[in-house]
Order: C-alpha cells, then sequence, then structure tokens
C-alpha cells in the first residue's frame, strides 16, 4: 500500500469532522444571510442587478467604505503598538494581581456600545469613534499575543544576549518572528471588528459619518431597501475575505514551530530595573484608555441633577435586573458551550500541516470560510433568522434556542483565531517522533496536540462568553420582548425618553461590567496550568 492509500482514512477522518461544524455554519449562518441577500436580488417578478448597479454607483456608499477602511485601519494599528507591549506586561512577567488584570481588561470588549460611545463623546467624532475602537479591543491584541508569549522559551533571547544583542535587537529578530502568527491573528480579529463597529459609529457619528455596517442597517430597517443592503452586505464580504485571505497568507509564511514552556517556568518575575518603560506605557493605557472611561460610566450612574444617588439602582433591582442577568449567563453559557465544541473541531481541522500545495489551499479556504461570520453584518443574520427559521422544518420563532445559536455563530471565529496559534506552534518533529516510535494518529492527537489545545481553552472560553453577554445586534432581532439580556435591556432603557431610564441604562451597564469581569477572572483562573514541559 502507497503513502497515499495510507493517508486516505485519516484524512476522511477529518473531512467528517470538519463537516459537524461546517453543517452547523450552513445552516444557522449560510442560509439566512444568503436568503436575505437573494431577496434583495429579487423584485418580486424577477432577478434584477438594479439594487447592486445603484449602490455601486452611490456616493455615499463609497464613502461609508473608505470611512470603514480608514478607521478600521488605524485603530488596528494603535491596538497593535500598545496590545504588543501589554502582552508582555501582563503574560511575560509575573506580579500580584497579574490574572485580575488580565480579566478586567476584558471588560471593554463586551460594555454595550451605546454606553461607549456616551463616554468617547467629543467635539471630534472620528478621533472619538478611533479611541472607543481602541477600548473595545486592546484586550483582544493583549490575550492573544500574550498565550503564546508567556511559553515562549525564554533560552533564545538569552542566547541572543549571550550574543552581543540589545535588546531591541533580540526583540526584533527573534520575539517578534516567534510571535508573528499570533499578532496576525489579533490584527486580523481586530480589523474585523473595527470594521464592524456598527454601535460605536451609531452612536458617535452622529448622522455625519457612516460605515458599511451602519448602511446596511439603515437600509434594512429604516427605509426596507433589502437590495441596497444586499448589496451592501456583499461588499461587506468582499472587504471581509480580502482581509481574512491576506492574513492567511501572510501567516502561513511566518509560521514556524517553536518549542513551548509551561507558563510558570516560561515568564520571569517584574524587574523595574529592567521593566519600567513597559510597565508605565501599560499602566498608562490602562488608566487612561480603559479606567478612566469605565469610572466615568460609574460616575453617571451615581449622578442625577448634579446629585448622588443610587436612585436608578434602585429601580433596576426592584425591576428586570435580576431575570435579564439570569437570561444572560443562561444564554452565554449555552452560546459558549456550542462555540468551544465547534471551534475545537475546526482548530484541529485547519491546523493540519498537508505535504502537498492543493491541501494547503485547501484548508486555508477552509479557514477563510469559518472566519467569515466575524466581517457579516450581525444585522444581516439577525433578519436573515426571521425570514427563513420561521417554517417547518425548522420553526425556531418561539424557541429560546435561536439567540445562544446567533451568539455561537458569532463567537465561533473568535474561538478559532485564539486556538490556532498555540496548535500551530507545535513543532512538527514532535508528531514525527510519536509516529516513528508506533504511536498511532489519534494517540499522537490525545497525548500531544489536545494537551496543547487545552492550554488556550481558557482563554477560548473567556472570549465566547464575553462575546455572548454583549452581543447586540443579532439579539436584538430575536430577543424575546418578555425574555431581553443585558445589552438589549440596556438598549431599551436608554431609548425611552426619561431621567429615570436614563439612570437605570447606565446602573445596568456597570452591573454589566461587573459580571463579565467576574466571568473573565474565574475563567482566566481556572485555565489549566501547566506541570510540565511538552
Amino acid at each position: 500500500m502507497d503513502r497515499r492509500a495510507r493517508r486516505l482514512p485519516g484524512a476522511l477522518l477529518w473531512v467528517a469532522v470538519a463537516a459537524v461544524p461546517a453543517t452547523f455554519l450552513a445552516i444557522f449562518f449560510v442560509w439566512p444571510a444568503c436568503a436575505l441577500v437573494a431577496r434583495g436580488f429579487h423584485n418580486g417578478t424577477s432577478w434584477t442587478l438594479d439594487g447592486l448597479l445603484a449602490v455601486g454607483r452611490s456616493e455615499r456608499t463609497w464613502r461609508a467604505l473608505w470611512f470603514t477602511l480608514q478607521t478600521a485601519s488605524v485603530a488596528t494599528l494603535l491596538c497593535l503598538a500598545t496590545g504588543v507591549v501589554g502582552a508582555y506586561v501582563l503574560y511575560r512577567l509575573r506580579f500580584p494581581g497579574q490574572q485580575v488584570l488580565r480579566g478586567l481588561i476584558t471588560v471593554p470588549f463586551v460594555l454595550p456600545t451605546v454606553v461607549v460611545g456616551i463616554a468617547f463623546s467629543g467635539p471630534e467624532p472620528v478621533v472619538g469613534i478611533v479611541l472607543a475602537m481602541v477600548f473595545f479591543n486592546y484586550s483582544v491584541v493583549v490575550r492573544t499575543v500574550g498565550a503564546l508569549w508567556a511559553r515562549l522559551d525564554p533560552r533564545q533571547t538569552q542566547a541572543a544576549a549571550a550574543l552581543g544583542a540589545d535588546g531591541w535587537r533580540t526583540a526584533w529578530t527573534v520575539t517578534l518572528p516567534a510571535l508573528r502568527p499570533a499578532i496576525i491573528s489579533s490584527a486580523a480579529l481586530v480589523f474585523l471588528f473595527c470594521a464592524s463597529g456598527f454601535g460605536i459609529v451609531m452612536t458617535l457619528g452622529r448622522g455625519a459619518h457612516h460605515t458599511i455596517e451602519t448602511e446596511i442597517w439603515f437600509q434594512t430597517t429604516q427605509v426596507l431597501n433589502l437590495s441596497a443592503a444586499a448589496a451592501l452586505s456583499i461588499a461587506q464580504v468582499i472587504v471581509v475575505t480580502l482581509c481574512l485571505w491576506l492574513t492567511s497568507a501572510w501567516q502561513r509564511r511566518s509560521q514556524a514551530a517553536l518549542r513551548l514552556l509551561p507558563e510558570t517556568t516560561s515568564t520571569s518575575r517584574l524587574d523595574w530595573g529592567r521593566d519600567w518603560a513597559p510597565v508605565l506605557v501599560t499602566v498608562a493605557i490602562i488608566v487612561g484608555l480603559l479606567v478612566v472611561p469605565m469610572a466615568g460610566l460609574l460616575v453617571r450612574s451615581l449622578r442625577d441633577a448634579g446629585d448622588w444617588t443610587l436612585d436608578g439602582y434602585r429601580s433596576l433591582f426592584a425591576g428586570a435586573l435580576l431575570e435579564a442577568t439570569w437570561t444572560s449567563l443562561r444564554t452565554a453559557v449555552a452560546a459558549a458551550a456550542i462555540a468551544l465544541t465547534l471551534g475545537v473541531l475546526v482548530a484541529l481541522v485547519v491546523s493540519r500541516r498537508p505535504a502537498s500545495a492543493p491541501g494547503r489551499r485547501a484548508l486555508a479556504t477552509v479557514e477563510g470560510a469559518f472566519m467569515l461570520p466575524l466581517g457579516v453584518s450581525a444585522v444581516t443574520v439577525g433578519f436573515g433568522y426571521l425570514i427563513t427559521l420561521n417554517r417547518p422544518p425548522l420553526d425556531l420563532r418561539s424557541s429560546i434556542v435561536l439567540v445562544p445559536i446567533a451568539q455561537a455563530v458569532v463567537a465561533l471565529p473568535l474561538v478559532v483565531r485564539t486556538l490556532l496559534p498555540t496548535l500551530r506552534a507545535i513543532d512538527p518533529r514532535q508528531l514525527q517522533a510519536a509516529a516513528m516510535l508506533g504511536a498511532s494518529p489519534a494517540r499522537a492527537l490525545a497525548t500531544i496536540e489536545l494537551p496543547a489545545l487545552g492550554r488556550g481553552i481558557g482563554l477560548a472560553l473567556g472570549f465566547a462568553l464575553a462575546t455572548s453577554l454583549g452581543e447586540f445586534g443579532a439579539t436584538s432581532f430575536l430577543a424575546r420582548p418578555d425574555r431581553p439580556t443585558l445589552p438589549v435591556l440596556i438598549f431599551r432603557l436608554f431609548s425611552r425618553p426619561g431621567g429615570e431610564n436614563h439612570q437605570m441604562a447606565l446602573a445596568a451597564s456597570v452591573w454589566l461590567a461587573v459580571l463579565t469581569a467576574t466571568v473573565m477572572v474565574v475563567a482566566e483562573r481556572a485555565r489549566p496550568r501547566e506541570v510540565d514541559s511538552w
């Protein structure tokens, strides 16, 4: 039996594994999104491209596209510049309170965008939009890059220093190349999150600035122009696909096998004489960009008409807060379980290392397909559910599972992107050595890859829970009126005129921030700790 024939059963097994998440996405993402797009290209009697052509000729569309790319690019660069430094301080060093800080910096990631918009409102809306995007996505870079950095073998940098390289040269020639896959992965995530920053632009744009996301919402919900919304959705998918293709290609070229160590042995204690500069930068970012807006939110929730008061909290706890909290937690846990289960399967599949070029290209295509939910409007997905999952055999309009399914679709790409850098950093020689010693592929998977994957589960779980707790776009379409999640409740309160509703909305936002911080800290502390090298 030749080598190709021996590999066939294993290849078929991985195809079967990939079929599980692929079927989920086909039913709960591709079908609803395509149904909405298709409806936009049908005028009731025939198919037409008039909507696409009209949108393509619109100056408003091109302004929205340029503003989307411009703000997302600037915010991504700022997140990378500050987040890599933060990853070093919070993951490469050891100091008391480190795990608490890791959880707290993720709180902005799930805050309702309308609240953050108020916190960053100022005379220059574009600056506020960019800063709010950095506020939301700083933790994505810190946690994704830090998860890998915490386990890099320090002997490489020690060897470079012994050969006379200074700190900057060592960082540029040794550390950054090792971190490049995680940096690229986090950059792609941040760019896509910024490009789909619906609530930020809606709140701070003041009607003068538009992105593709806000245009889709406007055309879908305000003027019911499904042709224009469909055309804009296609433009958004093109931008997302191009971004994912470029980052995947760059990531493959920069991919390298690394020797990873347990976090407790690869990190070092904080040394003020050596680490004062990155520590001060990180403190300045956390205080100036994260703590101050959060503190402002807390102060606003406690003040009404210039007086200190707890009326917002009293009214909130006497009302729907506890029920909304239970709904949010229950929904987020279900969504995170779905996203984590499917995300592990996807990460294992796309981290394979085919020997042939066609196989590598096929896997790159599969990876890009699973990343598409990151860049498709949540409005498109939520509205698509309403027009597809409303009749047998999948009539889920009144089912409680629809909201966690939608949130799992949103969280799944984030789980995959979080797990992939660690899997791809496994030295292939470990797998080859296991095979030479007689280990079957299943045993190599169980003894080498799954333990490595387990060390990133806490991070992936935390992000999945955080994403689900704060998801608003699709949930706003699907949440039952009598069972709102916390973000939906906050939006409803902000939308109602009256000082009491405003105070209750601010109080609910503080409550959501505390809840999210608790979830992230628990997920961080529950993350498996390595006891030996692998």
